[in-house]
């Protein structure tokens, strides 16, 4: 089991350089959330869906995971990392991405039914 302080994490600086580089991002925050504001990219499935759905994720590759502040992506990192994934959480979530300034999307994903 990861311990609390193996969790590895990013700031929102960092995130972005890593996306520009075209590293992976998974969102974990709900649907709706989702469709209100975004960082660009990456792919979405929320929390509770994490376990059911880990054929949809890289493995082999260092991704990002991202939520609204970084307590759902936090767990999400565990989880996964005990799964086996290289996963990294984003400290400060999608909040921190929007006060940074960084660009954002929003609307109704595609392939994806609300």
């Amino acid at each position: 089991m990861t311990e609390e302080g193996d969790i590895p994490e990013v700031d929102v600086d960092e995130l972005s350089g890593r996306l520009a580089d075209g590293a992976m991002m998974l969102d974990v925050r709900e649907v709706g959330e989702v469709e209100e504001v975004r960082v660009p990219g990456g792919i979405h499935i929320p929390l509770q869906l994490v376990p059911g759905r880990l054929e949809e994720i890289p493995v082999g590759e260092t991704f990002y995971v991202i939520c609204a502040v970084g307590g759902r992506s936090r767990s999400a990192v565990e989880f996964l990392r005990d799964a086996g994934f290289d996963a990294v959480n984003v400290a400060g979530g999608t909040k921190a991405w929007i006060a940074a300034g960084f660009r954002t999307a929003s609307g109704p994903l595609e392939g994806e039914a609300s």
